[in-house]
C-alpha cells in the first residue's frame, strides 16, 4: 500500500451529498427515521490516491462497495496509539487488513479506529454510504456483515445496490429537506441492507455452518411425530453436543430443543386450523402422549391455548 501520495476528496465526475446538521436533528427526532438513516452518500469513481483515515472512529457505520479496481480497508478495536506510521502519520494499531476489489462490499462498524484507501496501480470506484441508527447496528449483526472481512454481492444484488443508491442519491440531492422523503431512504436503505445480507456470497466456513443448520432443521422436520433428544441430533448431524447448541443459537436464537419444540408447535397449529381433529389427537400427532402438557406448551409458545387459537378467524 502506498500512503505517499494523499487524496482524501475530489474527484471528477464525483457524486457527493453530505445531510445538514438540521436535518441531522431532525432525522435523529423523527420516529421513523431515528432507528435508521443516510447520514452521507456518494460515488467516488477511478479515485485515485483516495485516502481516509479516522483514528477515533466515525459516528456512523460506513458502507464502501467497489466495482472497478482495487482498494484496501483497515480497521481496530484500539484508539490512536500516538505514533506516527512510516509515511509520519498518526494512526491507530490496526488490527485487520483487507483488500477491496470488485463487487466487494466492506462494512466497517461505527466508531472503531479505521483507515483505506485506493490501490496504486488499479484505483478503484466505489459506491459508499453513511448510515446512522441502532437498528444499523443490528441489522448488521444480524446478518454477519461485521464480522471477517468483505463480502463478495452477487450480480443480483450487484444490481439492486446500484440501482436503489440512485434512487436515494437523486432524492437526497433534490429533495433533501423533505421528511417523507428522508423517510423512503431509510426504508429503501433497510430493505438494501436485508438483501444484501440474506444473499451476500458466504465464506467457506459460513456455508458449512449453514448445511449443519440445515441438515438440523430437516432432521427435526421429518421427525414431528417422534420424540428427539440433543445427543441424537448431534450425533447425526456430526457436531458435538456443545457445537449445536452454538450452532442454534447463533442461527436462530433458540437451542436446539426449544427449536425443535417450536416446529411442533407451528404443525400443531396447522392442524387446529385444517382439521377436525381433537386437542387429544393433534397432540399425539406431534410426539406429546400428555395432552394437558401439550396445551400448556401450545400457549406457552403460540400465545394461546388450543382451543382459542382454532377459534382465531385466518386468512
Amino acid at each position: 500500500m502506498d500512503h505517499q501520495i494523499r487524496k482524501p476528496d475530489g474527484f471528477e465526475a464525483q457524486k457527493l451529498f453530505v445531510q445538514p446538521d438540521y436535518m441531522l436533528k431532525e432525522l435523529n427526532n423523527s420516529t421513523l427515521t431515528r432507528p435508521l438513516f443516510v447520514s452521507d452518500i456518494g460515488f467516488f469513481p477511478n479515485a485515485r490516491h483516495h485516502y481516509r483515515e479516522r483514528p477515533e472512529g466515525a459516528d456512523a457505520h460506513i458502507f464502501i462497495y467497489c466495482v472497478e479496481g482495487e482498494g484496501w480497508v483497515e480497521w481496530s478495536e484500539e484508539p490512536t496509539d500516538g505514533r506516527p506510521d512510516r509515511s509520519g502519520t498518526t494512526t491507530s494499531k490496526m488490527q485487520q487488513s483487507y483488500p477491496l476489489t470488485e463487487r466487494q462490499l466492506a462494512v466497517i462498524p461505527a466508531h472503531k479506529p479505521h483507515r483505506y484507501g485506493a490501490s496504486t496501480d488499479k484505483p478503484w470506484s466505489i459506491y459508499w454510504f453513511h448510515l446512522q441508527g441502532e437498528d444499523t447496528n443490528a441489522l448488521i449483526h444480524t446478518y454477519g456483515l461485521d464480522q471477517g472481512g468483505p463480502v463478495r454481492l452477487p450480480l443480483s444484488v450487484h444490481a439492486q445496490l446500484l440501482e436503489h443508491f440512485e434512487q436515494c442519491y437523486r432524492l437526497l440531492h433534490d429533495k433533501h429537506y423533505s421528511l417523507p422523503v428522508q423517510i423512503h431512504v431509510a426504508q429503501t436503505m433497510r430493505h438494501l441492507l436485508s438483501s444484501i445480507g440474506l444473499s451476500a456470497e458466504r465464506s467457506a466456513q459460513d456455508r458449512k455452518r449453514e448445511r449443519y443448520f440445515d441438515e438440523a432443521v430437516r432432521y427435526m422436520t421429518e421427525r414431528l411425530t417422534e420424540s428427539l433428544t440433543l445427543s441424537e441430533l448431534a450425533k447425526q448431524v456430526g457436531l458435538s453436543k456443545q457445537h449445536l447448541v452454538y450452532l442454534f443459537n447463533r442461527e436462530a436464537g433458540l437451542p436446539p430443543i426449544e427449536y425443535f419444540l417450536r416446529l411442533k408447535m407451528q404443525r400443531a397449529g396447522q392442524l387446529l386450523d385444517l382439521t377436525g381433529l381433537s386437542v387429544k389427537e393433534i397432540a399425539g400427532a406431534v410426539g406429546l402422549s400428555d395432552p394437558y402438557y401439550f396445551s400448556r406448551l401450545f400457549k406457552k409458545i403460540m400465545g394461546y391455548s388450543p382451543t382459542e387459537y382454532r377459534r382465531i378467524p385466518k386468512g
